[in-house]
């Protein structure tokens, strides 16, 4: 067992509101609270920050079923190189995760594979055909810790009343996918000027906002709680707002890409821009922004999406949607909101790792001595260019290819293990 001692790096937990110099002792799999006594690696991060490790709670690790664009091993080390050592893994697989079956080979599968922590989560429908309930229960006891249909949303208003009592039942939240398919058929990208130029179907915001307004309703309804996924319209943040107001259990989360890019990024048809819900405009931007400086939305994720290249080298309407996020997520929020004043540091950690294990009632997200040596150790400074050639993840569909960003993770640690290391170029599996 490896004991590693992290020397003079600016220690932020807000489990413990904590923001000070100080040291962190990695004693084999857990976090130390005793003294150093000369047996340890020490790792000089002076001027680094250390953190919780991070926690993504929406991520597409595609497998089983879909191995080329990514599986268990090359997601998890896109995501310790991206600083986060707790993934939530969506259900949208092949088969679906709608039964205990699939949970366990997914839990077996990262045991044998995984270099980071990987929740699954199960279906709120069989087969995500949004027509008759997946054995919640069932999927409970075999060890998710949330229920969506990620990718597809449920239609019928009554099949989501009857999902959020039995997840009221089970104390398990439901992560929704808002997207009315009545209002988006066909569409590839946000209706509005672009959209026209371009000649490409629109997909209006009210497709999402008719969707978070019934989540809202049921939620109050059913006292269960709904987290509505990948917010990208001023509109849904105007109902949450209200919702969360009257007391209703309801949340929300927003991914870099629709705080970093709008609907005119698409002018060169570039099917790396093609994303689920859509780039919108800036004053949709303004909101979300406002939103998660207010607390409305509360939540952050990548919506990590790998695609094969040959999937994306196609005409814009039909290549899929979908961006990989793991390996840029942690930069972008950096650079868009805490070098921008929207968030401070510590508030930004406290999103990626307290606020998302509270949500998904996890142990993880602190550095409490005695608990899992979960750590990422990241620069906020640090500008590098992002070069998707070098990314970890199976897939390189980005539209960050080029960008420069400000913040990057050093060191990544799950359960004690140093499973990425930036400055040797060091990652584990």
């Amino acid at each position: 067992m490896s004991r590693y001692l992290l020397k003079g790096g600016r220690v932020i937990d807000p489990s413990r509101n904590l923001d000070v110099i100080q040291d962190v002792l990695i004693d084999g799999e857990k976090i130390s609270n005793e003294a150093p006594n000369g047996s340890e690696e020490v790792i000089d991060v002076s001027g680094l920050v250390v953190s919780p490790g991070l926690i993504d709670i929406h991520v597409h690790l595609r497998e089983p079923g879909g191995s080329a664009k990514e599986t268990i091993r090359t997601g998890t080390r896109s995501a310790v190189a991206g600083g986060f050592t707790s993934v939530v893994a969506m259900p949208n697989t092949t088969p679906p995760v709608d039964g205990a079956n699939t949970v366990a080979w997914m839990m077996q599968r990262t045991r044998e594979t995984g270099v980071c922590k990987v929740f699954p989560t199960g279906c709120i429908s069989k087969d995500r055909k949004g027509e008759v309930l997946a054995p919640i229960g069932s999927l409970k006891k075999a060890g998710v810790v949330a229920i969506s249909d990620d990718g597809s949303c449920v239609q019928s208003n009554e099949l989501m009343r009857r999902a959020l009592e039995y997840c009221k039942m089970f104390d398990l939240p439901v992560m929704d996918h808002c997207q009315d398919e009545a209002l988006t058929k066909g569409a590839v990208m946000h209706e509005g000027y672009w959209s026209v130029v371009l000649g490409l179907r629109g997909w209006p915001r009210i497709a999402e906002e008719v969707i978070v307004s019934r989540n809202a309703l049921l939620a109050e309804m059913t006292g269960a709680h709904v987290h509505c996924q990948h917010l990208s319209s001023f509109g849904s943040v105007r109902i949450l707002r209200e919702a969360r107001r009257r007391g209703i259990s309801i949340s929300g989360e927003v991914c870099p890409h629709h705080i970093a890019l709008t609907d005119e990024s698409i002018q060169g048809y570039d099917t790396n821009f093609k994303m689920n819900p859509p780039l919108r405009g800036q004053k949709d931007i303004d909101a979300l922004l406002e939103g998660i400086a207010d607390g409305t939305i509360e939540y952050l994720g990548s919506d990590h999406a790998p695609h094969c290249s040959y999937e994306k080298e196609v005409e814009f309407d039909h290549a899929p949607f979908g961006i990989v996020g793991l390996e840029t997520e942690l930069p972008l929020f950096l650079t868009h909101l805490v070098h921008k004043k929207i968030l401070t540091l510590p508030e930004l950690i406290r999103r990626l790792t307290q606020s998302a294990a509270k949500l998904l009632k996890l142990e993880e997200g602190t550095l409490q001595p005695g608990k899992d040596a979960d750590i990422t150790v990241f620069d906020p400074d640090m500008e590098w260019t992002v070069d998707k050639t070098k990314f970890y993840s199976a897939s390189q569909n980005t539209p960050f290819h080029g960008t420069v960003l400000k913040g990057r993770a050093v060191y990544s640690f799950v359960r004690g293990r140093k499973a990425f290391d930036l400055r040797s170029g060091f990652i584990a599996g």
